[in-house]
C-alpha cells in the first residue's frame, strides 16, 4: 500500500517488535504491494527484518470480521511455519514466532495485527510479468513439491466460493440509489450499473464451473493461493515464495491457473504430478480472481474512503478488472 494505515501510531509497532526479539534502530515504511502495510526494519545488531500490518478489518480471505480475520491469519502464519520447519520447503519464506510462544501473529489492537519476517535478498517480481518457459517449469516443479505434502492440521480451507459475491450481488439490487461513501462512491455505482448484464452473466458461469468441479471430487492440496510472479523472490538457491496469508486447502487448480490457464503449458507440473490440470477448475481459478477483485472493489468503494494514491490505485484496478470481464477475459 501507498498509504499509512489510518489511525494507526506508528511508536505500537516499535514497540511490538521487541516481542519477537527485534530490538529496533530504524524503522522505514515500505509502499509495496496492495492490502497489507509493510516496513523494513533494522534492528540494533545491524540484522535486517520485514514487518507486515494487516488490516484485519478489510482481509477476508482470512475471515469475516476482525476476530475471524485474526483467527484466520494465524492459522495461515502458523501453516507457513509448518510447510518450511516440519517439511523443510526452503522455498517457503515464513514468519518469525514471538519469543513468548504466542505464535507468528500478535494482535496490536482490535482492528491491526504483526507478523515480522526475516529480510530476503534476491530479486523480486512483479504481478503481470511473464516468466519464459524454463521459469515457468522451475515454479511448476516448486508447486508440485508444496501440493504433494501432507496438509499441516493448522490449513484453513480455502472456499471455491469466495466471501464478497454477496456483497456484488447485494451492490447490484442497490445500484439505483445514490452511494455517498466517498469520491469514488457514485462513479462506482455508475460503473457497476453499465456492467450489470456482464456481471450477472459472468456470476452464472462462476456457478456453473463450480458445480462442474465440485461434482469431479478433486483432491485438495496445500495451495498458496497467489504463486504470481509478485510473490516470488529469485534467491541464490532458486525462487522463493512470500504473502502465505492466502494458504489453503483446495483443488491444485488454485494455484496453476495464476500460472496459464492452458493445460499444455503446464505440462511439466503433469510430468512431476503425474495429474493433468482441469481446464474447467483453471477457468473458474482465473474468473474467481476476478470475481473477488470486484468483490472488494466494490466493498472500497461503497464505505467511507478518501481519495489516495491506495484509492486511486484501486479505481484503476475496479474499471481495467470489469473491462475484462466485458471482453470475455480475467484479470489473473
Amino acid at each position: 500500500m501507498q498509504n499509512l494505515p489510518e489511525k494507526f501510531d506508528e511508536t505500537r509497532l516499535w514497540e511490538a517488535l521487541r516481542g519477537f526479539g527485534v530490538s529496533p534502530s530504524r524503522v522505514t515504511y515500505a509502499p509495496v504491494g496492495f492490502g497489507d502495510y509493510h516496513w523494513t526494519v533494522t534492528d540494533e545488531d545491524g540484522r535486517p527484518w520485514f514487518a507486515t500490518v494487516s488490516d484485519l478489518e478489510h482481509k477476508e480471505h482470512c475471515g469475516q470480521g476482525a476476530q475471524a480475520a485474526l483467527k484466520g491469519l494465524r492459522q495461515a502464519m502458523d501453516t507457513a511455519l509448518a510447510l518450511r520447519d516440519r517439511d523443510g520447503l526452503r522455498f517457503v519464506v515464513a514468519p518469525v514466532a514471538a519469543t513468548d510462544g504466542g505464535g507468528p501473529v500478535l494482535p496490536l489492537d482490535a482492528r491491526y495485527a504483526l507478523t515480522v519476517f526475516p529480510h530476503v535478498p534476491g530479486r523480486t517480481g512483479e504481478f503481470g510479468q511473464r516468466l519464459t518457459e524454463a521459469e515457468r517449469d522451475r515454479l511448476l516443479a516448486l508447486l508440485a513439491e508444496l501440493h504433494g505434502r501432507t496438509p499441516p492440521e493448522t490449513t484453513p480451507p480455502a472456499d471455491m466460493e469466495p466471501p464478497g459475491l454477496p456483497g456484488v450481488r447485494a451492490a447490484l439490487a442497490e445500484s439505483e440509489g445514490p452511494w455517498s461513501g466517498g469520491p469514488f462512491a457514485e462513479p462506482a455505482r455508475l460503473l457497476l450499473r453499465e456492467h450489470e448484464a456482464t456481471l450477472h452473466a459472468r456470476l452464472a458461469e462462476f456457478e456453473a464451473l463450480v458445480a462442474r468441479v465440485k461434482g469431479r471430487g478433486a483432491p485438495l492440496v496445500v495451495t498458496h493461493g497467489e504463486p504470481h510472479p509478485g510473490n516470488l523472490i529469485l534467491g541464490e538457491e532458486g525462487y522463493l515464495l512470500v504473502d502465505w496469508d492466502t494458504v489453503g486447502l483446495a483443488p491444485a487448480e488454485r494455484d496453476l491457473s495464476l500460472i496459464s490457464d492452458d493445460p499444455a503449458d503446464l505440462a511439466r507440473y503433469a510430468e512431476l504430478t503425474g495429474r493433468t490440470p482441469d481446464p474447467d477448475a483453471l477457468a473458474l481459478y482465473r474468473l474467481r480472481w476476478s470475481l473477488l477483485d470486484v468483490a472488494e472493489f466494490v466493498e472500497w468503494f461503497r464505505a467511507e474512503h478518501q481519495r489516495t494514491q491506495d484509492t486511486e490505485s484501486a479505481w484503476k484496478g475496479f474499471t481495467d478488472t470489469l473491462g475484462q470481464l466485458a471482453a470475455g477475459g480475467s484479470a489473473a
